[in-house]
Order: C-alpha cells, then sequence, then structure tokens
C-alpha cells in the first residue's frame, strides 16, 4: 500500500485486496447507503467482484487510481474512502470528487478535510482543470461538505432510478469548483500553489 496523500489528521492510502472485510462493513451500514441504495447493504460478493477491482483501477494519467482508502492518522482506523477521479479516463481535466465514510466518522470534519486536500493536490499536482460532484437533493450534509470543500452549486437535474429510493423524486444537484475559482479562493495568481 501506498499513501497518496496525508492531512492534519487523515492518510489517503491506495486500496489493497485485504480492505475487502473493511469496504463490506462499511457498505453493509444502512445509514451509510441511504442516498445510495436507499439502505440496502452490498454484498460481500459484490464487495470483491465489483467494488474492489473499481477501487484497484488504475488510470492512464499519472498511473494514479483515483479512488484512495481514509485511515485515521492516529491510530490507522479505516474510516472509508475518497474519490478524485477522471471523467474521461484519459484525461485529469475533469474529475469526479467523492467520498464515503463510516457512520463513526461523520461530523467530525473528515469529508471536508480529505475532499479539501484532494482538491488542492488536483489543482496543483494532476493537471485538473475542474472538480465536479453529485448528491441527491435531498442529502443536505453531503452538499454542506461540497459548499466547505469551495463547489459551488451548478444544477438540479433527474435520473430515471430504476429502483427509487426515498427522496428520489426531489432530483440531483451538481456542484463544481473551476482551477480559476480555486485560485481566486486560495489566493493564487495564475501561478501554482508552490508546497
Amino acid at each position: 500500500m501506498t499513501v497518496f496523500l496525508e492531512t492534519e489528521r487523515l492518510v489517503l492510502r491506495t486500496f489493497a485486496g485485504g480492505d475487502a472485510d473493511d469496504l463490506y462493513a462499511l457498505d453493509s451500514d444502512p445509514a451509510v447507503m441511504r442516498f445510495l441504495t436507499g439502505g440496502a447493504p452490498t454484498t460481500r460478493e459484490a464487495i470483491v467482484s465489483q467494488t474492489l477491482p473499481r477501487l484497484l483501477r488504475e488510470y492512464p494519467w499519472r498511473g494514479e487510481r483515483g479512488y484512495w482508502a481514509a485511515e485515521e492518522k492516529s491510530g490507522g482506523t479505516f474510516l472509508g474512502w475518497f474519490e478524485l477521479r477522471p471523467v474521461d479516463p484519459g484525461s485529469p481535466a475533469v474529475v469526479e470528487l467523492g467520498y464515503r465514510l463510516r457512520r463513526a466518522a461523520w461530523g467530525r470534519g473528515y469529508a471536508t478535510e480529505g475532499c479539501r486536500a484532494l482538491i488542492d493536490k488536483g489543482f496543483t499536482d494532476l493537471g485538473v482543470e475542474r472538480v465536479v460532484a453529485e448528491t441527491m437533493a435531498v442529502n443536505t450534509a453531503s452538499r454542506r461538505v461540497m459548499e466547505k470543500a469551495g463547489l459551488t452549486f451548478v444544477r438540479r437535474f433527474t435520473l430515471d432510478w430504476p429502483e427509487p429510493i426515498e427522496g428520489s423524486e426531489h432530483g440531483e444537484v451538481a456542484y463544481e469548483l473551476t482551477r480559476a475559482d480555486w485560485q481566486r479562493q486560495n489566493g493564487v495568481r495564475g501561478q501554482m500553489r508552490e508546497g
């Protein structure tokens, strides 16, 4: 396992085959899965055959994976994962930001801390031009994290859910942060932030 990024309280590292149990525990919590599956858990078989291979996939740009396991820096407790994955697998210009954290990690600022660190890394080191994120309109906690991380609301839209879940009738929301907006937010004038 390789450490990709560290923050004050988090270590973001590459996933490994041995992470299946932690991922299964994460995706078995109905509260964690509320805005994804209506609370239905992911089976262990799906974790091993679908989820873990997706998290282990490398993208052509810089050989980065796009998904990282999140651990507490003090103690190494598995908290969940973060995503900064290219929308077009061959280009880092537009990336999708996301995360999924254990319920015990909620309300402690980990989501915002991890998202901000990934955004900064994307704009300073990875050639990112725009960060995008989406969630259900009723998922106010994730919307707050997106806003605290510097993203702004772009639009509301609807999806055709094969199996609608509670709240899906209110649609989805999209947020984004461009390099120019990030530079303005961080006082960077036309050059990359040194770090």
